[in-house]
Parts: C-alpha cells; structure tokens; sequence
C-alpha cells in the first residue's frame, strides 16, 4: 500500500461528513480533486471502505475502522509538527472555525493573512447551516462561529467584521412590473427559500412577515450556491446576501432588483462563548483582526460600497 497523508485526510473527512460535496467545502478542494483521491485511496483495499446507494454515500464497517486508524495516524503527525515547530518557538495549535454557509465569502479574507504570518498554525473550518453553526458553539466545539444573526439563547462575546446586504435578486432575462405595490410584486413573485435552519431564510422570513407580504413559494434548497444556480436558470426570485453573488452581478447574469426597505442590513460577526479561555493562537488571532480588519474590509471588499 502507498496510500498518502493528503488521501488519509480526505478519506476521514468524507467518513466525518458523510458527502465528497462538504468534505470538499471543508478542505477547500474541488469536489473532482476529492472524488479521485477517494477513489486512489480505496483501490488500495480489497474490502470496499463505502458504498454508494442512490445519491448517498455511507461508510462501511471495514471503511469506519480505517477512518479511525487514519485519525488516530493524522493526530500523531500532528503532535509532531507540533513538537517541531514548538522548539523553534514559532505560534502553533489548532483554529477551529465554524462558518454559516455564506460567510465562506467572507471568513477566509480575515484569515489568510493571519495564517500567512503563523504557517504553523492549523485551521480546521467547516461551513454549514446556522443551526449546526450555533450547535458546535454551544457544545463548546470550537473557537469562534461566524454568523450574521446573533443566537438568542447563548451569552456570548463579538468582534463584528462586515455588514451583511441581502437583496432581492433576478435572472437578468427576466422582467418585472416594479410599479405594483411591494405586496402585489411579492405576491406575484416566485420565491425560491433556503432549507429551514439558514440564517439567510430566517432574514427573508422575518423581513416578509414584518411587511405582511404574502408570497408565492417556488422551492426551497439546501444552499446559497444551489439558490444562485435556480435564479440563474429563470426559475424564480430570491433574496440573497450580495456577498456570495459579485461575480454574478458583474457578469450580468444575475441583476438587483430594486425594492423599498431592502437591502436588509445585518452584520457578519465573530462569535464565541463568554466563558471561553481562548488558546494562545485564537487569542493571536483576535489580537490580528483588531489590528487588520479595517485594512481587509478597504483592500478585499471595496466594491462591496457600491451596493447600498
């Protein structure tokens, strides 16, 4: 066997995940990169590791023994490049992250120059919904949370880093009555919703109630980049967080549509528990977004000022 660290890494990420898509989200790799070295790492076995059943991927009892051994294998490397990188005194340790699904637009700009700086610093981040985001920092899972709607049922301390747009978006082939009434454009209008869970869809939600607006359901997906697809191809309206659709906007395949009382203004903050005794390298971190943040938002987000 010659199998490699990276495909051991993988390989538990997709037993932790349970899905190529997250455990390629989490890595920061392309779902095909993912997939072929899944593939290279279980031909490597003569007991298969996963099976596929409809769209699902599930791990094997012989793929859940390996996926333990591979832990307990990327933990020992771990300790190592600790223990070397310790004698020469640089900053190391684990980050631990978790991000709502949008803020992937957002989290890394604050991150890179950090990890630049401290190379021997490990980030492990994993974007999901808000629901799972504000469980793993209520089971104290993690350093910090990215969110853009504060949790309600936990004490917590924020550094807050950009302000959260949402606006109400269309197909550029598409074409609308902006005369009517704010109620009559949204009764006719069909609206495509993120899953139940999403701070996104809790923002929607919450601004059409306070208007009292009734609206026409199209569907509803479990992600931002899914709901960007769906308005891309004409299949209906949504309001989305400008921050994920820049490229869109400019290649005009998606375009604003102007409506009074939008954008809905939030704002993308750093979250962690009140008691929590942060590491040394989530102090250092802190220490880097005080001192950079005003820096990244003029350098990274610039054009973000041109959408009122």
């Amino acid at each position: 066997m010659n199998y490699t660290l990276n495909q051991l890494e993988i390989f538990l990420k997709v037993a932790n995940t349970g899905s190529v898509t997250k455990a390629a989200e989490a890595l920061h790799l392309t779902q095909p990169a993912v997939s072929i070295q899944l593939r290279n790492f279980q031909a490597q076995f003569d007991i298969p590791l996963t099976e596929v059943i409809g769209r699902n991927i599930y791990i094997t009892d012989f793929g859940k023994e390996i996926a333990a051994a591979a832990e307990a294998i990327l933990n020992q490397v771990y300790a190592i490049n600790y223990k070397a990188h310790a004698y020469k005194g640089d900053l190391i340790g684990r980050l631990k992250i978790t991000v709502v699904s949008t803020g992937k637009y957002v989290m890394p700009y604050f991150l890179s120059g950090f990890l630049k700086q401290h190379p021997a610093v490990e980030l492990v981040m994993d974007v999901t919904n808000k629901s799972k985001v504000i469980e793993s920092l209520e089971n104290n899972e993690v350093d910090f949370s990215l969110v853009s709607i504060l949790p309600a049922t936990l004490n917590t301390d924020k550094i807050d880093l950009l302000q959260n747009k949402l606006f109400l978006v269309g197909n550029t082939q598409l074409e609308m009555n902006l005369k009517q009434t704010k109620k009559d454009l949204f009764k006719d209008l069909p609206l495509i919703y993120r899953e139940h869970g999403s701070g996104t869809r809790q923002t929607m939600q919450r601004f059409l109630e306070m208007n009292n607006i009734v609206v026409q359901k199209k569907m509803e997906l479990t992600s931002n980049e899914a709901v960007k697809q769906a308005v891309m191809a004409g299949l209906g309206y949504s309001i989305m967080p400008l921050i994920g659709i820049k490229n869109e906007l400019r290649n005009g395949e998606l375009q604003i549509i102007p409506v009074k009382g939008l954008p809905i203004k939030t704002m993308w903050s750093l979250i962690w528990l009140k008691q929590k005794r942060h590491t040394h390298v989530a102090e250092a971190l802190l220490d880097y977004i005080k001192k950079e943040k005003g820096n990244i938002i003029n350098e990274k987000f610039d054009w973000y000022e041109q959408y009122k």
